[in-house]
């Protein structure tokens, strides 16, 4: 048998990880950025790839994923051939690996880690450590004491160590329910279900739960794995249950269970944890113990097993709580039904206030982006190009959105069936103000105020002083942050959400899938103070106008019902919301 014979072919994961490497390596060299990036980029669709990589290239059919030339190909082949890619092997001869993790700090990167290394040697975390301490780092030109204390900081809270992957809801919850739709499709299924952090639209997922029954479960497993997406999978000793990967990565759990016992074991593996913890103290005041396998009545020593999660929480003295309410953040108190609240769905929205056109950074014209919604079943949109110094796309400058002002002004009167309504989304300074002239912001219908540079300059300042603002009507994803990949801005949001208050300026629950921001807590916190709150898009091209449903997610998790999202109403009673409606 030969070598390539006996090597079992590389996963999805290692080559992205190879990819993700040459990338380091590469940056590390000095390579174009172009060069890095592709590589970067590559990495990113072979991760996300939802079959064999090595399938893929053996059939010829590698090039056909986005992004994948010749030359990745041959990189891909000669893994598949020699075990190794020759650029890796070259490259990390010349780099210690300790060097592409320096990279990963804060401030950092592979220019200055690069220069560390030839000047002081520096090949590690460790060694870094070392040297910051020993005030070394500041021999070197364009370093300095302040350099030493941010990478003391940064070491100290562990950000150099790689993260624990997970894998964002938007991407996690296709995945789920491919496995979820294609088990009930077998003839043995009866139940299937989604649990865990999917089921509960948490902002990112570890793995996957899959609560099953079926009339033969050893063959429901077995078709489990069998699936395309799955790349292994093993049974679980003693138990009708398998674990299997992704051809991403993703890990995922599957139980196959008796009937009578389907509610225990959803209810359990739905979680979260501290709403099971929570759950089980409230049991046990009743005289029971709760566990995946029933409950168990201390009186009489019987388990009850329960068939539905409805009869779990009934036999608590519970309403049944909707997945995305279970974070132990005060769902136990409610007693009846009637106490639970009605929580917007993705159909209650009826208007969309963010997003972008050609003039700025979006991919559609004004009629299209207007088409595409009214396709939708929206009543009305707001057009938010980007304004003069966001910086990315084209600037559009006071002139320039004058004559958007009359190019929607046309459209909206050519279309039927939706108002289309003028709006921007003005980048808040670092005095807080707006870039364009109040006397060009009053002629819009609607404002949308974001921060998008410095965002370390007193960020809450500069968001209080904007909610003052006469014609700033709204805040745009008011934190900034970037789920799993950058932290939110040090911003207050009990000042923002209280200037919002006073000033009756609305803010913002951005449903990008890496922003959903604000997040369910500060959208909570929101609405709780009296806040008018949107749920907008920020599509950038008419396939992302859909993205509104990872915000209605947002919202449900904040506990927020139909009437407390102002865009579920129509344009004639939203129009007099808004702040500029009060100054007539």
């Amino acid at each position: 048998m030969s070598d390539t014979a006996a090597r079992p072919d590389p996963t999805n994961a290692q080559v992205a990880a190879l990819f993700d490497e040459l990338a380091d390596l590469y940056e590390l060299d000095g390579a174009s950025i172009h060069r890095v990036l592709a590589y970067r980029n590559a990495a990113k669709v072979v991760r996300e790839a939802p079959r064999s990589i090595a399938a893929l290239t053996r059939e010829g059919n590698l090039t056909t994923l986005p992004g994948i030339g010749k030359t990745l190909e041959e990189k891909v082949n000669a893994l598949l051939e020699t075990g190794t890619i020759p650029a890796v092997e070259r490259l990390r001869a010349t780099f210690p690996p300790g060097l592409v993790d320096m990279t990963r700090l804060p401030g950092l990167g592979p220019k200055k880690a690069r220069k560390l290394f030839d000047e002081l040697g520096l090949d590690s975390l460790e060694r870094l450590r070392e040297a910051a301490e020993k005030e070394q780092l500041r021999d070197v030109k364009g370093f300095g004491p302040k350099f030493e204390a941010s990478v003391l900081a940064a070491l100290d809270a562990g950000l150099g160590e790689a993260p624990a992957p997970r894998v964002l809801l938007h991407k996690a919850l296709p995945v789920a329910e491919g496995i979820v739709t294609a088990l009930r499709a077998h003839p043995a299924s009866d139940r299937v279900e989604l649990a865990g952090s999917a089921r509960r639209r948490a902002d990112s997922c570890k793995d996957l739960d899959i609560i099953a029954t079926a009339s033969d479960p050893a063959a429901l497993i077995a078709a489990f794995g069998e699936l395309d997406v799955i790349e292994s999978v093993s049974g679980i000793p003693g138990q009708n249950a398998a674990r299997a990967r992704t051809h991403t990565g993703m890990p995922v759990d599957l139980k196959v269970v008796e009937p009578d016992q389907f509610g225990n074991l959803l209810q359990h593996f739905t979680g979260s944890k501290m709403h099971n913890v929570s759950l089980r103290e409230a049991a046990v005041r009743r005289g029971f113990h709760v566990s995946e396998y029933g409950l168990l009545d201390d009186a009489t020593g019987e388990t009850h097993r329960c068939a539905t999660e409805h009869e779990v929480y009934e036999r608590l003295g519970l309403p049944w709580i909707p997945p995305e309410l279970r974070e132990d953040r005060g769902e136990l108190a409610f007693r009846t039904a009637g106490e639970v609240p009605v929580l917007i769905e993705h159909a209650d929205l009826i208007g969309d206030l963010h997003m972008h056109t050609t003039a700025s950074d979006g991919r559609n014209s004004i009629e299209e982006m207007a088409l595409a919604a009214r396709e939708r079943g929206l009543q009305y949109i707001a057009i938010t190009d980007h304004s003069a110094t966001h910086g990315f796309g084209n600037h559009v400058t006071p002139d320039h959105l004058r004559r958007q002002i009359e190019a929607v002004r046309e459209v909206n009167a050519s279309l039927d069936g939706i108002e289309v309504l003028i709006g921007t989304e003005t980048n808040i300074g670092i005095d807080g103000n707006p870039d364009y002239p109040d006397e060009l912001l009053a002629e819009l219908d609607w404002v949308m105020g974001s921060v998008h540079t410095a965002f370390g300059t007193t960020p809450t300042e500069r968001i209080v002083t904007a909610c003052e603002h006469p014609w700033i009507d709204c805040i745009g994803h008011p934190t900034g942050r970037k789920i799993e990949s950058r932290p939110p801005y040090d911003v207050d949001m009990e000042q923002v959400i209280a200037a919002a208050v006073r000033t009756g300026t609305m803010l913002e629950i951005n449903a990008a899938p890496d922003r959903r921001d604000m997040n369910d807590l500060h959208a909570r916190a929101a609405r709780d103070a009296g806040v008018r709150i949107v749920v907008d898009s920020d599509a950038h091209g008419t396939s992302t106008l859909g993205i509104t449903v990872w915000g209605i997610a947002t919202a449900r998790r904040a506990w927020l019902t139909r009437a407390d999202v102002a865009n579920t109403l129509p344009w004639a009673d939203f129009a007099p919301l808004r702040k500029r409606a009060a100054r007539g």
